[in-house]
């Protein structure tokens, strides 16, 4: 795609289907004599005109309001021309072809009128926004995700991130260690003084304030990533402990089905649900029992359920109250919990609930810490929804004010944290070492610029590219 980022380009920027509206969208160099040859006017910037598309046969393809956006002023940083015309396919079509068809008629000087005219790829609008610095990486990234975005929250959220706001806390680190750098460094012209020069510019004060922040920044990067990707919550116990039951009272609807024959549930039902704008990924998996008790489709449906938990956010390990005084069955979820920490990441969370709390008589107790909830009345279903968010560090208070992240911001600022703590370690020994100590923060500066793109391999922007929808 970077190969071809001189090409003038073409697509349809609405969803395929029928509409009342649908948008030709072309970006390129010099697009201006196109348009007036295409609408049969010259086009005022910015402004809309009514008029009517004809075939190279002179026959009319569709009335549209075209806009001229002339560059630099425009969405990509390059001429931008917009067709807004009737949501037809079938006219939208005719509407492309007519344009590339155009592109290659010849002129007076016997050149075609846009040679290079080409179909756009997937984000490539976007993409050369971000190449002709209209935006920086996290905010291309977040023009995705608001096209993503299934709540409010995320919506909001991914608006923060397009806006800068991410890019600002990025940016506020950056100068603060290129202040950093450039004081460390002249240190290094005065090496029997660096002691000295250290107290005197506060380096260790410098460093530890910025940590803070990146920290800070951190946390909400975490959270941005837990509204934008949601969690992976797997449900996992013995046979009959209530599985389903859990799923579809979490889901509020009836997805599973519940019997009282131990194996009803042989592969992996995923149901996702919203609990205060944060998404939840809901895995109901096949009770886990000794594997020479059950038939081969049941062995497949638990070998599943093992590689879910694996790399759950959080499993709900169900344990049946109704069952407490079966020895063998407390033995086996005594072996279940043990296997189950075994097998998880170091990620993952595990929420052990008590299902089936309406069969308790009233004189029995339960661990006050313990989440006691009834999959079959609603009993404490509530309280379990509030303690998943909990344990995530996700809640709407602190949703407020967060901006979308993903994986990729979340791993660059934690590798900051690892270099800015090895220059922190460096600086406490006898005769810091000021090279080492510079070296560490231009890692962390290096892994700052990966997250806005102000270096990023040309790879990277392919993978983050070809995920947008043709004509972004």
């Amino acid at each position: 795609m970077l190969s071809q980022r001189d090409d003038p380009i073409i697509a349809i920027a609405t969803p395929p289907g029928r509409g009342a509206v649908g948008v030709v969208r072309l970006s390129g160099k010099n697009l201006g004599a196109f348009a007036e040859q295409l609408t049969g006017r010259k086009l005022q910037p910015r402004t809309t005109h009514l008029t009517s598309v004809k075939d190279l046969d002179h026959q009319v393809i569709d009335q549209v309001l075209a806009v001229y956006f002339p560059g630099p002023n425009s969405y990509t940083g390059e001429d931008v021309l917009e067709l807004q015309g009737h949501g037809g396919a079938m006219v939208l079509h005719m509407l492309v072809q007519h344009c590339l068809a155009l592109a290659q008629t010849q002129q007076q000087n016997s050149k075609p009128l846009l040679a290079q005219l080409r179909r756009a790829q997937p984000g490539e609008f976007t993409q050369r926004a971000f190449l002709n610095q209209k935006i920086d990486l996290t905010q291309a990234e977040a023009v995705a995700d608001l096209i993503d975005a299934n709540t409010q929250a995320a919506v909001r959220s991914a608006n923060r991130s397009l806006e800068g706001e991410f890019s600002k806390h990025i940016q506020h680190l950056q100068n603060k260690l290129t202040h950093l750098r450039m004081q460390i460094e002249a240190c290094l012209d005065f090496p029997e003084e660096d002691i000295d020069f250290i107290e005197q510019l506060q380096v260790k004060q410098q460093l530890h304030a910025i940590i803070e922040h990146n920290e800070k920044l951190l946390l909400q990067a975490q959270q941005g990533r837990l509204l934008r990707d949601g969690l992976k919550i797997v449900i996992a116990g013995q046979p009959n402990a209530g599985k389903s039951s859990l799923l579809n009272a979490l889901a509020g609807a009836d997805i599973a089905i519940v019997t009282n024959v131990p194996g009803t549930t042989r592969d992996v039902l995923t149901q996702s649900i919203h609990i205060e704008g944060v998404p939840l990924h809901l895995l109901d998996t096949a009770g886990l029992r000794d594997e020479d008790k059950v038939d081969e489709v049941e062995q497949l449906g638990m070998q599943r359920a093992w590689a879910h938990i694996s790399d759950a956010d959080i499993v709900l390990l169900l344990n049946d109250l109704s069952r407490t005084q079966d020895q063998e069955y407390i033995s086996k979820q005594s072996e279940l919990d043990i296997k189950i920490s075994q097998h998880i990441s170091s990620h993952t969370l595990v929420l052990r609930v008590n299902n089936k709390s309406d069969v308790l008589r009233q004189e029995e107790q339960l661990k006050s810490e313990d989440i006691n909830i009834s999959a079959k009345t609603g009993q404490g279903i509530d309280h379990l929804r509030s303690q998943i968010l909990k344990k995530m560090g996700g809640n709407s208070a602190m949703m407020e004010g967060v901006f979308t992240a993903r994986s990729r911001h979340t791993q660059a600022l934690q590798n900051v944290n690892q270099h800015l703590s090895q220059a922190q370690s460096d600086l406490q020994t006898h005769a810091p070492p000021l090279d080492l100590i510079a070296e560490e923060c231009r890692l962390a500066q290096g892994e700052l610029s990966m997250i806005t793109g102000a270096l990023s391999a040309d790879d990277l922007l392919g993978e983050i590219f070809s995920r947008f929808c043709i004509g972004k």
